[in-house]
């Protein structure tokens, strides 16, 4: 089965091989950049110091770490690099070849999901020495590429020479759960690297953002393309960045000839057959199961799920990546062996962005007769390493069973804080929340509401157990102070953030 965007991948590919900012040495030694290419008055070395949610205790205001990066000069004084560079900044400084002072610098726009940012500097005379680079298309199979930057080892400028080895589809790891195009290249990105240009000639063929570790794939790294990059420029002209949309489909291939002719089909290298279609995707209402994708704009989709643009054959989903928030696809379907044309406007399925790694935000708790409740996330899954199947369940199945229909969050009781008024309820941390006081619990924002009630006793069902957790409110009142106190909780709820859209709700 395939999905119509590679977006939402198995979740448990090993991922634990692609890094961000970390690598194995690579094999090629730098190469002292030329003066004559005059890449020192476009490339700039960035430092980040960032503060790190805590999802272990999500009212703490994280950790602060210090990172460097590589970013370059393009058009409009702006300076493009990877938004893994500039995640949860705090403070940024960027350094250019030939000027001892570090000059500060603010996040512009940032997108999480293509793994790009741009960063604007306060001072504007940073830019009177320095020069733009231009795009160039993206390189052929084979062909050489320089990878340019800060990388470990040194405080200068080096170059990296590289062969391009693939150009495919890859998990952009920044997120885990976006797949867009990625060229593959014979050269180590160490840390420092991110960021960097990936040059061919004076053109900027691509940014430099992941790369392989441990012993797998020696001296193999990854850049984004110009056509991610150019799009990412293009959706930020109008002040707001709105990430990639999707269709929200899934498809398997149409390689079976007697499944062709059960449906209909004549012979040939055409089709692909609608497998799901999620409630909160674009197709909802005007897809069915069973549909055959015959066309997408205009182009041919061939059994294989793949279609010509640009001289090459690519998955279909590239017809939707190049598309905007507000834009429409056109597509061709058989169905019921009749044939019809359907048109629709695509959007994000935001069920997604829980099986994704969030960036710039605050971890959501509320904390109640020291019972911490947080919602199923990457972020918490990633810090609690648990083999709960109930919780594992919930998260790798959230959008292919549309969990969030019934349970828009996925509320857990992440810990308990110990004290006499919850005594015997370790055993419940990691449960999923059911029902508070007879009302069932679908966000955050429900027990929020649920623990406010005027009632003697609040009652918690778990689910899949019979058990209920009793607390009697009079003594929760009575150890509120005590708890906060005793275990430094800043603050006993935070409920901002929230990735479930308004109009969900109301359903």
């Amino acid at each position: 089965m395939k999905k119509i965007r590679l977006k939402f991948p198995f979740l448990f590919i090993p991922l634990v091989f692609l890094w961000l900012h970390i690598g194995s040495a690579a094999a090629r030694p730098p190469i002292d950049v030329n003066p004559d290419e005059r890449l020192e008055k476009s490339v700039v070395k960035i430092t980040v110091v960032a503060q790190l949610p805590d999802y272990a205790l999500p009212w703490n205001p994280g950790n602060i770490m210090s990172s460097v990066g590589t970013g370059f000069i393009i058009s409009g004084n702006r300076i493009l690099t990877n938004a893994h560079i500039a995640s949860n900044a705090r403070f940024i400084a960027v350094e250019k070849e030939g000027d001892s002072g570090k000059y500060e610098a603010r996040v512009k726009f940032i997108a999480h999901d293509c793994d790009l940012s741009i960063l604007e500097i306060l001072d504007a005379s940073f830019f009177d020495t320095l020069v733009p680079l231009d795009f160039g298309n993206v390189p052929s199979l084979d062909s050489t590429v320089s990878v340019v930057g800060y990388p470990i080892g040194g405080d200068k400028l080096s170059v990296t020479r590289g062969v391009v080895s693939r150009i495919d589809y890859q998990v952009y790891s920044h997120s885990s759960a976006d797949s867009h195009l990625a060229i593959q290249i014979d050269a180590a990105i160490n840390p420092g690297n991110s960021g960097g240009p990936v040059l061919q000639g004076r053109l900027v063929v691509g940014v430099a953002f992941q790369g392989y570790t441990a012993n797998i794939a020696q001296n193999v790294g990854y850049m984004i393309p110009t056509p991610v990059i150019r799009r990412f420029l293009t959706d930020i002209k109008d002040g707001a960045y709105d990430r990639y949309v999707d269709l929200g489909i899934y498809t398997f291939p149409l390689l079976n000839q007697a499944h062709r002719r059960a449906l209909g089909l004549k012979a040939g290298d055409y089709g692909v057959v609608v497998s799901h279609v999620i409630t909160a995707g674009s197709a909802e209402g005007i897809l069915r199961i069973g549909d055959v994708l015959l066309s997408i704009d205009g182009l041919p989709v061939f059994s294989d799920g793949s279609v010509e643009m640009d001289g090459r054959r690519v998955d279909l989903v590239e017809v939707v990546e190049r598309k905007f928030k507000g834009d429409r696809v056109r597509l061709k379907i058989l169905r019921n062996g009749r044939e019809s044309v359907v048109t629709i406007p695509l959007n994000l399925p935001w069920p997604y962005l829980m099986l994704s790694r969030l960036h710039d935000v605050r971890p959501r708790f509320v904390v109640f007769g020291g019972m911490v409740f947080q919602p199923l996330s990457s972020g918490f899954l990633d810090t609690i390493r648990t083999n709960d199947t109930n919780l594992l369940y919930h998260y790798n199945l959230f959008l292919d069973k549309e969990i969030y229909i019934q349970r828009p969050e996925v509320i857990v009781i992440s810990k308990v804080l110990p004290d006499p008024i919850n005594t015997y309820l370790r055993d419940c941390i990691h449960s999923i929340v059911h029902q508070i006081n007879g009302k069932k619990i679908r966000t955050l924002e429900d027990v929020r509401a649920a623990f406010q009630a005027p009632v003697d006793y609040h009652i918690i069902r778990l689910a899949g157990n019979s058990r209920p957790v009793v607390l009697e409110n009079a003594l929760v009142a009575d150890a509120r102070v005590r708890i906060l106190k005793g275990y430094h909780v800043l603050s006993e709820y935070y409920l901002g953030d929230s990735i479930v859209p308004e109009e969900w709700l109301s359903r």
